[in-house]
Parts: C-alpha cells; structure tokens; sequence
C-alpha cells in the first residue's frame, strides 16, 4: 500500500516538472515513465479492495441475509426471554406460597406459646397466692393465739399480782409486740406476694412484646415482595416464661 502513495507522489512530481506546451494549459509527460508507475500502482493495490467491492456489488444479498438472520434471532430471542418469564413467575409464585405457609406455621406457634406462657403464668400466680394467703392466714392465727394466750397468762399474773401493776403492764405490752410482729409478718408476706406476682406479669408482658415484635416482623416481610425468608432463630423466647431477668 505504501508503493501505491509513493508511485502517486512520483506522478504528481512528474506532472508539475513536464514541459509546457505553448499557448495551452497542457504539458508534455513522458508516457512511458507514466505508463510504468499507473502500472506499479494497479499491481500495489491490495486484493482486499476487490473484494470490498464485490460485496459493495452483492450488498443487497448480504443485507437481505443480514436481516434474516437478525429477525431470526430476536425472534429466538423473544420466545427465550418468554419462557425465562414464565419460568421465573413459577418459581415467584412458589417461594411466596411457601413464604406464607411458613408465616402461618410461624404465627401459629407464637400464638399456641403465649397462650401456653399466659396459662403457665396464671397457674403458677394463683398457686403462689394461695401458698402466700395460707401462710399470712396461719401467720395471723398464731399471733392470735399467742396474743390469747399472752392475755390469758397476763390475766392469770394479773390475778395472782394485783398489787403488781407493772407486771400486768409488762404482759399487755408483750402480747401487744406479738400480735403487731405477727401482723407485720403478714403484711411483709403480702407484699413479697405482689412484688413476685408484678415480676411475673412484667415478665410475661416482656414476652408478649417479643412475640408481637415477632409477628410484626414477618408480616412484614410478606408484603415485601421477594423478601428474604423470616428466620425463626431470631426469637428464642427463655425457659418458663420468663425473659432471663433475675428476681
């Protein structure tokens, strides 16, 4: 290709330095010099421009065929992406039947475990209430007794020391400690039964939080389309209950 642009430049060489012709705008070249490089440029040209030019001469062959071909492929194209499509769709509609038998399954469960945790703790409330009323009741009733039978022994001093006032006041005031340590000890009893029994519903009230949080949670993520399946692991709810506080 390069002697191609070197034998053009020797013609335009020649061509500028030829003898003009008088008169005219014309000029004598040598013919055979010009013959000769015309010659060096025909052989020079490369093959490749032939080719370029058959197919610029069957052009409208290749396009046709080009066309063809690029009708066939989009339409194979087409019936690919259809079948992809519906294939994906498929398999959306399956995870999002499968997600929400799981929620449900899961919804289920929390449900049957708080109702199981709100009969446990109501149980194990009214036991622990009956334990601490039985205990009060026997707590008042021996401070009865006591107070009785410090009345009893302070009368029975009284008869046997009148003169001695400061005995007998010594027995009232004795009787009357027993009977107020005993209704202390009562009241004491009542009040450890309700601070137990409060630790217990702020417990159980914990839990119904979580299990609501929980709930939510997967509710949640149904609406989201695609999302990521719910992980049950993330709610582990403690033994008995109770949400690990330490009474």
């Amino acid at each position: 290709m390069y002697r191609v642009f070197e034998a053009l430049d020797e013609l335009v060489t020649i061509v500028e330095e030829a003898r003009s012709v008088p008169m005219t705008s014309g000029c004598v070249v040598p013919r055979g010099d010009v013959l000769e490089l015309l010659d060096d440029v025909r052989d020079a040209i490369p093959s490749e421009l032939d080719d370029a030019q058959d197919v610029l001469d069957h052009r409208d062959e290749v396009v046709s065929k080009a066309q063809t071909q690029a009708d066939k492929n989009l339409t194979d194209a087409r019936s690919e992406a259809d079948k992809t499509s519906s294939e994906a769709r498929a398999e959306a509609e399956q995870l999002l039947s499968d997600a929400r038998e799981r929620a449900e399954r899961i919804v289920s469960e929390a449900q049957a475990e708080a109702e199981q945790t709100i009969t446990n703790g109501r149980r194990e409330y009214e036991d622990y209430v009956s334990r601490a009323q039985s205990e009060a009741d026997r707590m008042v009733q021996a401070g009865r007794a006591a107070y009785e039978q410090s009345i009893y022994e302070g009368k029975s001093e009284q008869a046997r020391l009148v003169a001695e006032a400061e005995v007998v006041q010594e027995a009232h005031t004795e009787s009357k400690r027993i009977v107020d340590e005993a209704n202390e000890d009562a009241e004491r009893l009542r009040s450890e039964c309700d601070a137990y029994v409060d630790s217990r519903l702020a417990d159980f009230e914990d839990l119904l939080g979580r299990t609501l949080r929980t709930v939510g949670k997967g509710r949640q993520q149904l609406r989201s389309p695609m999302g990521a399946p719910f992980d049950y692991e993330d709610w582990q709810p403690s033994g008995n209950g109770s949400s690990g506080r330490e009474h």
